[in-house]
Order: C-alpha cells, then sequence, then structure tokens
C-alpha cells in the first residue's frame, strides 16, 4: 500500500511538472495569436471600404476563413491574390491552423500591392505570394493541397480545377467566386457543369454576396 502510494505520488509530481513545463509554451502560444488577431482586425477595419480591383467583399472572405477553421485546413493555395483582401481572409485563418498559403497573380502592380498590405496586416509569415501566369504555374504545383481558392479569369476555371484536382486530399475543399448553379456565362457554366457532375466532389453554394461562392469537396 504505501509502495502504490509512492508510486502514485510520483507519477503526479511528473503530471505537474509536465503541465509547469507546457503552460509557459502555451501562454507564449496564445499571446502570439491575440497579437496577429489584433493586428488583422485593425488592418482590415481601417481598409474595409477601399477594397476594390477584383477584390472579394468582406463578407465572402469570412466564409472562406470559416471553412478554414471549421475543417482544419492548413494546405492552401489561391489562384488570382488581386491585391490580397481574400488572401488576407485565407491567411488569418491559416495562422490558428498551423498553415500556409500559396497565392499566384499574374498582374505586377497588384502584387507588389498585396504584398505590401499582407505586411501591414502581419500574415505574410504565412504566405508564399508568386508572381506569374497561373495557366502555367497551378499544372506545375507539387501539391498536395487541402483548401483552393479560386478568382482568376472565369474561362479558366474548369482548366484550374481539373489541374489541382488530383492534388486535392480527400476531405479537401475547392472553391471558386463568382459562381452559381444559376450562372449563364460560359466559362461559368463550363465549371458548374464539371463539378456538378464529377463524381468525386460534393457540392454546394454560398451566396453572402452578390457575387456567390462554389465549395466543392472531395469526398473520393
Amino acid at each position: 500500500m504505501k509502495k502504490t502510494l509512492i508510486v502514485l505520488c510520483g507519477y503526479l509530481l511528473l503530471f505537474i511538472i509536465s503541465i509547469m513545463m507546457i503552460h509557459p509554451v502555451f501562454s507564449q502560444q496564445t499571446k502570439k495569436q491575440e497579437e496577429i488577431d489584433a493586428k488583422v482586425r485593425k488592418f482590415l477595419d481601417s481598409r474595409r471600404y477601399s477594397w476594390h480591383d477584383m477584390n472579394v467583399p468582406a463578407s465572402d472572405g469570412r466564409i472562406l476563413y470559416d471553412l478554414i477553421i471549421k475543417h482544419g485546413y492548413t494546405k492552401a493555395l489561391e489562384i488570382g491574390t488581386s491585391t490580397g483582401h481574400s488572401g488576407i481572409w485565407i491567411a488569418w485563418a491559416l495562422s490558428k491552423t498551423g498553415g500556409k498559403l500559396i497565392t499566384i497573380e499574374i498582374d505586377e502592380r497588384r502584387h507588389k500591392e498585396a504584398l505590401a498590405n499582407f505586411k501591414e496586416a502581419g500574415l505574410s509569415d504565412y504566405i508564399d505570394a508568386r508572381l506569374g501566369d497561373a495557366h502555367k504555374l497551378v499544372p506545375a504545383l507539387e501539391g498536395p493541397f487541402d483548401f483552393v481558392f479560386s478568382d482568376a479569369d472565369k474561362y479558366w476555371y474548369t482548366n484550374y480545377i481539373k489541374a489541382v484536382l488530383p492534388k486535392l486530399e480527400n476531405g479537401g475543399c475547392f472553391t471558386a467566386h463568382n459562381v452559381s448553379k444559376q450562372s449563364r456565362l460560359g466559362g461559368i457554366r463550363e465549371f458548374v457543369n464539371f463539378i456538378e457532375n464529377e463524381s468525386s466532389l460534393e457540392t454546394s453554394y454560398a451566396r453572402s454576396s452578390r457575387a456567390g461562392i462554389s465549395i466543392s469537396y472531395k469526398i473520393k
């Protein structure tokens, strides 16, 4: 009985020591995340009415953020950076899941402005921003990815998803902007037909703004 009590006390002591060691690390991580959150919120608030140049509205950025947080995605790809609004929402979520974003933009001016915005928002460490033609860069990416957001040239959406789908993990999500089930625009209509009829995808649509977002999960 006495020996058992000594053993139990030893385990209790080890548990207390481990908690004491973990607590400072956890506290530092929590503090860092709180600092990131405060900086991103301040940045987004200061730019609330100034996002133009083909950027998504904040309501659509929130949809992307929520999807990443909900599923714990960590390996994200964005096709079409513009000046960085959607990338900031995506990277903000990835700062909480421990992930990173690759984002591609063909226009040098928009790319440079996005870099400045990422830095000011305090999210540069979570973003690999690349300047180039997504028609060439996307097929060349190795992957794997578990979250993709497409907001580039609409007539190329079907080509983008065909290039990414083999690199998208099971349970991963491919989202696309300016898409609804009723879309009639040529490239978008082709894309909707593809995601609706592709057996490996399960698709729904979100409509928090006039634009609309398709949300396709890879199920096998």
